[in-house]
């Protein structure tokens, strides 16, 4: 219905809020996709100050709550395949555990079906058809990032679609893109092949305002006898077959913005006559003898180490001080696996699919696991022949490229606590284990994650007395208080 469809946002007063820049490591759980409803958005939750998720079906809402002295949030979505109480991460010493004693369908982390496991970073956790992934060690939110404790995809508040990302560092790489876009800074966009540095150049061209376009050249693809005629214009007869006066790209770019993509292929030559462009902001057409005033942004994009052609005299010192004004790195995709639930219906709408399109959970797996060595530009070629495929029906695994289909499988799961893999506190003077000792101490570690230290609870749990647990938590070397709040 469509009113399960209603976001809520409820946050009370929580202490300390994550604090942005320094070294500080964040945590992080994105909803990837409701597989059921493409209409309900992709979204994402710090969980700095946050001692416990819990997650279950009802209305799509998400609420921060003191309970017992710990931070709770609770995570609810319309998923009739969910329970109404379906589970919840802990934060524990050994890490994020999940827990799902209750549910009716357990849950699936990158692919096994399990109820209780430690959930690594970058797990794609599956509860129905919601897809889950927790991020933590490895995030960071610099200062700048204006990330918020809990948004979607819809409330980023971004200045433009193609800056929307929920990747904190890139978040605050953009933020600087957008400060310096009304002024005539130059920008330089490094990163992979397909990373979607030519649409973060239109992203910049829009936000400047400037009145006139935005010009794209690839100089890597420039004749290399026409390259200075092709870039500056040229005069009638300045060669043989210059039948007319033409402008040139970068005078077509006056007012404007010029991208300048792969500029580390320009030629020595042409970079001394590009640098008069930055510098006096003019050009001297083939066969002119009078500079012509040109007003152009210049944003440029490389797969090239510049500063090693620099130090190998390939390209010019002074033009590279000149062009590296703001410098944006975007990741390869791989890298940021967590906006492949902003990607892809962006990408979907781009293509023209209908808002409803769906993409089954088989398909929601495959496109996290795999390494997308073509990045964004492979993903859209991807889902350009999956719609063609499906006819109309919801994208399948089957509708996929095969070697998306077939992508790099993730590390199989232990399915029980007392199987799971998982590393307790370190502490002084650890025993030598046997298998037997080390399966019995994983699974203790994970209940006592779960249960926060409560002896009692870990021992109803496992069917033992309390006194049982005690005697293994000495024999085994557990710290009984690393666990208790």
């Amino acid at each position: 219905m469509a009113g399960d469809r209603e976001s809520t946002i409820t946050s009370v007063s929580l202490g300390r809020r994550p604090e942005a820049g320094g070294e500080t490591e964040h945590a992080m759980i994105v909803r990837l996709a409701f597989t059921d409803d493409p209409a309900v958005p992709s979204a994402a939750h710090l969980l700095d100050d946050v001692d416990e998720v819990r997650f279950g079906r009802g209305r799509l809402s998400v609420e921060r709550r003191r309970e017992d002295l710990q931070t709770v949030l609770h995570i609810r979505v319309p998923d009739g395949r969910m329970s109404t109480d379906h589970g919840r991460l802990v934060r524990g010493p050994a890490g994020w555990v999940l827990d799902d004693p209750a549910s009716k369908n357990g849950v699936i982390v990158d692919g096994a079906l399990t109820r209780s496991t430690l959930v690594s970073d970058g797990a794609l956790v599956e509860l129905g058809h919601t897809l889950f992934v927790l991020r933590h060690a490895t995030m960071r939110a610099p200062a700048g990032s204006g990330f918020a404790l809990d948004v979607d995809a819809d409330t980023l508040g971004v200045a433009s679609p193609a800056l929307a990302t929920f990747v904190p560092e890139l978040s605050a790489r953009f933020a600087d893109l957008v400060r310096i876009a009304p002024t005539t800074v130059a920008v330089v966009l490094l990163g992979e092949t397909g990373t979607g540095k030519e649409v973060i150049a239109r992203a910049l061209h829009d936000l400047s305002r400037r009145r006139g376009p935005l010009v794209a050249i690839n100089c890597g693809a420039l004749p290399a006898t026409l390259i200075e005629a092709e870039l500056f214009g040229h005069r009638r007869g300045a060669f043989s077959g210059a039948l007319t006066d033409r402008p040139g790209l970068v005078r077509s770019a006056d007012q404007g913005t010029l991208f300048l993509d792969e500029v580390g292929e320009l030629p020595l030559g042409s970079q001394a006559a590009f640098l008069r462009v930055l510098q006096e902001q003019e050009v001297v057409p083939l066969g002119g003898e009078r500079p012509i005033k040109v007003d152009t942004r210049v944003c440029c994009a490389t797969l090239r180490d510049l500063d090693a052609l620099v130090d190998q005299g390939a390209f010019r010192r002074d033009l590279y001080a000149r062009l590296f004004g703001l410098v944006v790195e975007l990741p390869p995709l791989r890298e940021r696996r967590v906006d492949l639930g902003i990607l892809v219906p962006r990408l979907l709408a781009r293509l023209g699919a209908g808002a409803g399109t769906q993409l089954t959970p088989a398909a929601w797996r495959a496109l996290y696991r795999y390494d997308w060595p073509l990045n964004i530009r492979e993903l859209e070629k991807a889902l350009v022949s999956a719609l063609a495929l499906s006819g109309g029906e919801p994208i399948d695994l089957a509708h996929l490229p095969a070697s998306v289909q077939h992508g790099p499988r993730p590390p199989a799961r232990a399915p029980a606590p007392a199987m799971s893999s998982v590393a307790a506190p370190a502490a002084a003077n650890e025993p030598e284990l046997d298998d037997e000792d080390r399966t019995l101490r994983d699974g203790l570690v994970t209940l006592l994650s779960v249960h926060r230290g409560n002896v009692m609870s870990v021992a109803a749990a496992m069917g033992k007395r309390r006194s049982q647990i005690y005697k293994w938590a000495r024999r085994l070397n557990i710290d009984l208080d690393a666990y208790r709040r």
